[in-house]
């Protein structure tokens, strides 16, 4: 005989509107610190460029071009849902050369820089874990994969 909690876990087994839906408005909060923070940068160059070179990292412009292309082109794609594994795997790679590259927390001599970094870090690594279950499972039906 079946229980009331084995019904309702076979429920939520079964492929919904609702997860779909959840799954839309998952990939749009996750696009939309990438969305913004492109648009930013392409306002912004010069300062991007400039905050990449004090990272010390090489060709800065060109890095700066590569984040433009990545956060609003990847972004955008997530939010249509269109090859959303493809670049929900990239946004995830990203999300975590950013936080070994740009806040590396344990580096940070001074306590207030080190939190603001280990915030910002853990959050990177957060939102990969976010891309890598797009990844895992798609973009849902409402997308242009329908996957």
């Amino acid at each position: 005989m079946a229980t009331p909690y084995a019904q309702r876990d076979a429920d939520l087994r079964q492929p919904a509107a609702s997860h779909d839906v959840v799954a839309l408005v998952a990939r749009v909060l996750l696009a939309a610190i990438f969305v913004l923070s492109g648009f930013g940068k392409i306002g912004n160059f010069a300062g991007t460029t400039a905050y990449i070179a004090s990272s010390e990292l090489p060709f800065p412009q060109l890095g700066a071009l590569v984040a433009i292309v990545v956060e609003l082109g990847g972004g955008l794609l997530l939010v249509f849902g269109w090859k959303a594994r493809t670049t929900a795997l990239i946004l995830a790679i990203f999300s975590v050369a950013a936080g070994l590259f740009f806040h590396a927390y344990w580096a940070d001599a001074d306590p207030a820089a080190r939190m603001g970094d280990f915030i910002n870090f853990w959050k990177n690594i957060s939102i990969a874990g976010g891309f890598l279950m797009l990844f895992a499972f798609g973009p849902g039906r409402y997308s242009l994969d329908r996957g």
